[in-house]
């Protein structure tokens, strides 16, 4: 019989799916993204992910643990991204725009982050062993807008970026993104 190859085979002699774990967890922000917390199942995520059920078992510790890594992950995403924007301000003006710029264009990118983003903060609303995450993401944001701003407009900066970019998301009517500019220099300036 010949040798089997670890990298490609299996205890049981079958492929190897290195990435089967990121597909699934990735699968699952798809199904919360379509359908909610409430409506995301085993049975969905492993379809979306294109695995047997039995693999959401074998990769996570139930629902719960699915939906901890799998917002980890999204907000780790979002701060990533919130990070690299104000780590490229190189003084008080560009850190300016970097604010103006993360509200119009990054923090809910598309419709995608904004539902994965209302459907974490509900429920970490709902169960407080979600509130790590999202305070892990706020931590983050106040770090990387610190490099600017004392701690208290920092905090402040925060709030507004995610309200002006819930209510832009959100409103029937097209905002002036120069509104957007005039709010963030009044709390940078006051």
């Amino acid at each position: 019989m010949p040798p089997q190859d670890d990298a490609t085979n299996s205890r049981r002699g079958r492929p190897n799916d290195p990435d089967r774990r990121d597909r699934i967890i990735d699968a699952c922000l798809d199904v919360i993204s379509r359908s909610g917390v409430a409506g995301t199942s085993h049975r969905k995520v492993a379809a979306q992910a294109a695995v047997p059920l039995g693999a959401m078992t074998y990769y996570f510790d139930g629902m719960d643990d699915l939906l901890r890594e799998a917002f980890t992950r999204f907000a780790t995403t979002i701060s990533d991204r919130f990070e690299r924007r104000m780590a490229a301000a190189s003084d008080r003006a560009t850190a300016l725009e970097a604010v103006t710029a993360i509200i119009l264009e990054d923090v809910f990118g598309d419709d995608r982050d904004l539902i994965l983003s209302h459907e974490l903060y509900t429920l970490a609303a709902r169960e407080p062993g979600y509130r790590t995450i999202t305070t892990e993401w706020m931590q983050r944001s106040r770090a990387a807008l610190g490099r600017h701003f004392d701690p208290e407009t920092a905090r402040m900066l925060d709030a507004l970026i995610e309200g002006l970019t819930i209510h832009r998301a959100l409103d029937s009517q097209d905002r002036d993104p120069h509104e957007v500019e005039i709010a963030v220099r009044r709390i940078t300036t006051g």
